[in-house]
């Protein structure tokens, strides 16, 4: 695991203590509407808390300095949104702050990242990556089509989901160029201000109360100036940034997981039945004892991914993967075992165990799911 620097412990502990102040487990019930979706007055965020978060520097954690970030590395970054994820705090930061600043640092032209980076690192700009069509995560069969048009592009076609997509300023979309579906040849990458013309966006709700967006692109104009990147070589930056936003949600399940156990444990150690705590039965000590190992495992891996990233580690593509898996099949088991091991009120809307539950599936399928980086890490290493 990890050794922090004096920094950075500073850093962590103070996002533990603004998040459970600011956006405790009881902040979430209010994304929610009386039939367990996000409501349709919400856009599944706390747009308040979200300027806090800028005013903290949160948001300029990885953009370099020149930008108006600290340049803290990705590291830093991830033990943010670990704290966030312990109490399953909605916010764009993933988005945003992790995945949209990575791809401008990544392929961004200085003209690129003058424009939209300062706004990103100071809050005032949301960005998103609009990549999946579908509800599986196949980034090569991307069909939405660029076609040149005068001395730009016209974009038509579907993006489903896309997170944050209802609140983001900035979209940076996937497109094919050239080729057919399946073909990594042909994808290209557009940097897109929401307010574009053509652009329809309908809000999605999910079981976790997050509002992602499904976007329709009816010739929507881009310029020629807005290419991220190369005109139809874009698979492998899709990859490099793919595997930030994998790496980023990993944390955040490792965070929503370590909560799940700790709130699991504490009442393994007060609840009486049959005249005993019930922790003290073997059968749930075997239990709690196994769930613990896979946490460390898991906090291991996603640590190590981070570190990569700063490092510029080229194992990087192995090491998000796994960090994404592990973290999946983590949090997915004591997700399950918190809802278990707390009986029938574990079932309820006002037990916090079914909030994380919901969560964790929906997490589970976001930058690629637990199998899909299962397989991927597979292949990356010769299986």
């Amino acid at each position: 695991m990890a050794v922090l620097n004096e920094e950075q412990t500073m850093l962590k502990d103070m996002a533990s203590e603004w998040v459970r102040d600011r956006l405790p487990v009881t902040a979430l019930r209010g994304l929610y509407d009386h039939g367990g979706g996000g409501g349709s007055g919400s856009d599944g965020y706390d747009a308040d808390a979200w300027a806090e978060m800028a005013q903290m520097g949160w948001c300029g954690i990885i953009v370099p300095e020149a930008h108006g970030g600290a340049d803290f590395g990705y590291l830093s970054l991830g033990l943010v949104i670990e704290e966030l994820g312990r109490t399953l705090a909605a916010s764009p930061l993933i988005s945003s702050a992790l995945v949209a600043a990575s791809a401008l640092r990544l392929a961004g032209t200085q003209d690129q990242q003058a424009r939209w980076l300062p706004g990103i690192a100071d809050g005032s700009l949301i960005g998103t990556l609009a990549l999946d069509e579908g509800p599986h995560h196949a980034p090569e069969r991307t069909a939405l089509a660029a076609t040149a048009s005068g001395d730009g592009w016209a974009l038509s076609g579907t993006k489903r989901p896309v997170q944050d997509g209802m609140i983001a300023n900035l979209a940076i979309v996937a497109t094919r160029t050239s080729g057919a579906p399946g073909d990594r040849d042909g994808l290209t990458l557009f940097l897109m201000p929401t307010d574009s013309a053509g652009l329809e966006r309908q809000a999605l709700d999910q079981i976790d109360a997050r509002r992602p967006a499904l976007y329709r692109f009816d010739s929507v104009n881009i310029a020629v100036n807005d290419v991220l990147g190369e005109v139809g070589k874009a698979a492998d930056l899709i990859d490099a940034i793919r595997d930030r936003a994998a790496i980023g949600m990993a944390a955040e399940m490792l965070g929503s997981a370590t909560q799940a156990f700790d709130i699991t444990l504490d009442y393994l150690k007060t609840r009486v039945q049959f005249g005993a705590i019930i922790g003290s039965f073997q059968a749930l000590q075997h239990r709690a004892a196994e769930l613990f190992g896979e946490l460390q495992l898991t906090r291991s891996a996603v640590e190590t991914a981070l570190a990569a990233i700063d490092a510029e580690d080229p194992a990087l593509p192995g090491l998000a993967s796994l960090a994404k898996a592990t973290a999946g099949e983590t949090l997915h088991r004591i997700s399950s075992q918190m809802v278990q091991l707390h009986g029938g009120i574990g079932m309820t809307h006002e037990h916090d165990a079914g909030l994380y539950l919901k969560r964790a599936r929906v997490a589970e399928q976001c930058h690629g799911s637990t199998a899909w980086h299962r397989e991927r890490w597979a292949r990356l290493n010769g299986y």
